[in-house]
């Protein structure tokens, strides 16, 4: 027999209504109770009755996920946490990419007005494109990712932070001319300003990072060591490192915008003989799974996944509940992970 709320709430020793707010994620529990009640869940096989909980709450028990290319590692990852984490909660998730065509996050949107998901959580490359900037009144919306706005709630790293961090590593290890891969093209430099290229937010923090630090350390830098990408891949990244190395005698180090363009930079270095870290070092950003498999080790820019996406789901969860309160913004600390790639 199909076990209920009440047969959990009996074996967690908690009321009805505390499982149910465990299971619907919209009011704060305990953690030790909520780490009950999800045991019990466990043992009991307990599965929502979506289509129940719909017609009492208006609610469809569903939430959108939306990231840009989900070939990607790092896109994985954040996937199969917000699968896991909102299962956790109940909730299922439709996920779309968009980095092709962002009209996909406006097909979202309409489908959270029309109460087909509860909710949505974003990564546009760019505002120009975002469903967020649309005009009428946004429903249940959180962001993930570098776009600088103040429209809905978002979850970030400190993009300058990090990127002036890993520069400054690779200065501490007593690399100089240090080259940037993923760079935006030169036009889409200025504050606000956009491109087609992919990783534009993300490209202009971490480029204003890299200068930072260059600057600090009495650098001055030279856009000759600015790489820009026509797409943030291993194959855009080898074939622009590749034709970089034709024209150029290879730096001291470089600093990939992600770990996948070092991945593709570190494929251009070893086609031209180019020994790393011997001659060059890299180093990435994002701390992938495959970063520290790669060979040599990939030195990198990590954060905590985990409460990157949990942070994620709470916003969404204060928005899905009601709360109409100013917008936050939840900045996820980060760390440099010093690798074999980056050793003298």
């Amino acid at each position: 027999m199909r076990a209920t709320v009440k047969d959990v709430a009996k074996l967690a020793g908690v009321s009805p209504k505390t499982v149910s707010n465990v299971i619907n994620g919209v009011v704060f529990v305990r953690p030790e109770t909520r780490a009950r009640v999800e045991q019990a869940l466990s043992e009991l096989d307990y599965v929502p009755n979506m289509s129940a909980r719909g017609l009492r709450n208006g609610r469809s028990g569903m939430i959108g996920l939306a990231l840009p290319d989900l070939l990607r590692p790092y896109s994985a990852e954040v996937t199969h946490l917000v699968v896991e984490l909102a299962h956790q909660r109940g909730w299922g998730v439709q996920i779309q990419q968009t980095a092709a065509e962002p009209q996909r996050e406006f097909d979202l949107l309409s489908k959270a007005r029309a109460h087909l998901v509860d909710g949505l959580i974003l990564n546009p490359i760019n505002l120009d494109d975002s469903a967020v900037m649309t005009a009428g009144p946004l429903p249940p919306v959180v962001l993930v990712g570098d776009v600088e706005q103040d429209v809905v709630s978002q979850v970030t790293i400190d993009n300058v932070a990090a990127a002036r961090d890993l520069t400054q590593h690779l200065l501490d290890q007593g690399f100089r001319r240090i080259a940037a891969v993923g760079t935006p093209e030169p036009a889409s430099r200025k504050v606000g300003g956009s491109t087609d290229a992919p990783g534009t937010a993300a490209a202009r923090l971490r480029t204003d990072g890299y200068h930072e630090a260059l600057e600090a350390a009495g650098i001055p830098p030279d856009p000759e060591l600015e790489i820009a990408l026509d797409s943030w891949s291993p194959e855009g990244a080898a074939a622009a490192t590749g034709r970089f190395l034709e024209g150029h005698e290879p730096p001291d180090a470089f600093f990939c915008f992600t770990d996948t363009i070092a991945i593709g930079t570190l494929s251009a270095l070893w086609t031209a003989g180019v020994a790393v870290p011997g001659t060059s070092a890299v180093a990435g950003f994002d701390n992938i799974l495959e970063s520290r498999f790669v060979v040599p080790p990939l030195t990198t820019v990590d954060f905590d996944r985990r409460e990157f996406v949990q942070s994620a789901l709470d916003l969404l969860a204060e928005r899905m509940g009601g709360n109409d309160a100013k917008p936050r913004r939840v900045v996820v600390p980060h760390r440099i992970i010093p690798r074999a790639s980056t050793a003298r």
